[in-house]
């Protein structure tokens, strides 16, 4: 009961102490009035809840020790709850008193020292505004990226260049294996047109050879069976058959050396094709290990992450230049502002634009006056509706039953 007892006393006081705010309340008055006509009227009261104090008891007993116990009990825990949010309520308040005070004594400073300030203020806002269009950047490189890119720096130029000569001499060796490749085709439909002659003549051949001798065989005939001159007959049949096996033969021997020549071609466009299909192999392990080790799958890719890396670098140099510029101006606007006797100019490092536009602030002054006519109307409440309404309560009890009174004094006591 002892800490009840100190925290209510303790909250006494600090109401006390608050009450000599009121005066300050009058002075605010011309701001106010400036504030009402832009936002209109605030609501008063509590939100539209009606706080009348304690219901009273119904069947309470006096005479009962353990019901009036109980009652003292909870007046005391009442007054120590309200003791400790009074506590509190009085800490915030005299702080938005504070701010409000601070906002008065930088309003009355002189011409040539407002503009020290707000030069100070601008160059603060000013750098913000800068680290503002760097953080709202889009397609921003991720951390990531940023890192594994820097982890690389020294060999990012030479992976692009290596990683283009691989991908070009991939694209050649596809290239001469297409080559090759229809070359052998083109090949493959010669060889078989050079069969296919072969086999024609091998088969005129044989014709030729049948008609000759049916001829004979018919020249024959009229000769020792009609006794009719065939001389001349078999010249012309033997002559025609000389001429057409001589070009038969003729077609059929070049037919036969370009078959030849036509192996000879393929066989090496195999070869080329082995060749060619090592090279392949070699390039896509090399290119694989490449990607693998730049993290990138293809070299456009890389050179992409390497040129936005060298943009996002020099930002994130301009934005670390801005950050130690920021906190030296900071430094600067806490000098200036302690001049001044502002007993917190720390708040006012993220209040630039009040103190460079004056509607802002007014607006942020409108706004601490709600705070702290609401942070008063709680202050009544503790102490008036509370405390005092608890006090009473214990003292009323105490005069109309005076043999409790050595009690109750006790039970405050503890």
């Amino acid at each position: 009961m002892g800490l009840f007892k100190k925290n209510w006393l303790k909250g006494l006081k600090l109401f006390r102490r608050t009450e000599e705010y009121e005066e300050d309340d009058q002075d605010w008055g011309s701001w106010e009035d400036e504030l009402q006509e832009r936002k209109g009227q605030e609501a008063e009261g509590w939100g539209g809840l009606n706080f009348s104090g304690r219901q009273p008891l119904r069947g309470f007993d006096v005479h009962d020790a353990v019901q009036r116990q109980e009652y003292v009990q909870n007046c005391l825990d009442q007054m120590g709850e309200a003791a400790k949010e009074l506590e509190s309520l009085s800490f915030e308040y005299n702080m938005v008193t504070s701010y409000l005070r601070d906002m008065e004594e930088i309003e009355a400073l002189p011409e040539n020292e407002r503009a020290e300030l707000n030069a100070a203020a601008q160059k603060i806002q000013d750098l913000e505004e800068r680290q503002d269009v760097y953080l709202k950047k889009k397609n921003r490189m991720s951390d990531e990226k940023y890192h594994q890119m820097e982890r690389m720096e020294e060999e990012a130029e030479e992976g692009c260049r290596k990683l283009a000569e691989a991908e070009d001499y991939q694209n050649r060796i596809r290239q001469d294996m297409s080559r090759l490749d229809g070359e052998k085709h083109a090949y493959y439909y010669r060889r078989g047109e050079l069969r296919g002659a072969i086999a024609d003549a091998k088969g005129m051949a044989i014709i030729c050879s049948m008609a000759l001798v049916v001829c004979f065989v018919i020249l024959f005939t009229l000769q020792y069976v009609l006794d009719m001159d065939t001389q001349l007959g078999f010249l012309l049949t033997a002559g025609l058959a000389a001429l057409v096996i001589t070009a038969l033969y003729l077609k059929y021997t070049d037919s036969v050396k370009e078959l030849k020549r036509v192996e000879k071609g393929i066989n090496r466009i195999i070869m080329l094709q082995n060749r060619v299909k090592i090279r392949y192999v070699n390039n896509t392990n090399l290119l694989d290990y490449l990607y693998m080790k730049y993290h990138v799958s293809s070299g456009k890719e890389l050179h992409g992450l390497w040129e936005k890396y060298k943009v996002e670098k020099e930002e994130r140099r301009r934005y670390r230049e801005a950050e130690l510029e920021l906190d030296d101006c900071h430094q600067e606007l806490l000098n200036i502002l302690k001049c001044y006797q502002v007993k917190d100019p720390a708040i006012w490092l993220h209040q630039t634009a009040a103190l460079l536009d004056n509607k802002e602030m007014v607006e942020i002054r409108h706004n601490l006056i709600i705070r702290r006519q609401s942070l008063r109307r709680r202050m009544d409440y503790n102490k008036e509706m509370i405390i005092n309404k608890a006090e009473n309560d214990i003292k009323e009890l105490a005069g109309k039953y005076p043999q409790y009174a050595g009690e109750l004094a006790g039970m405050i006591r503890r």
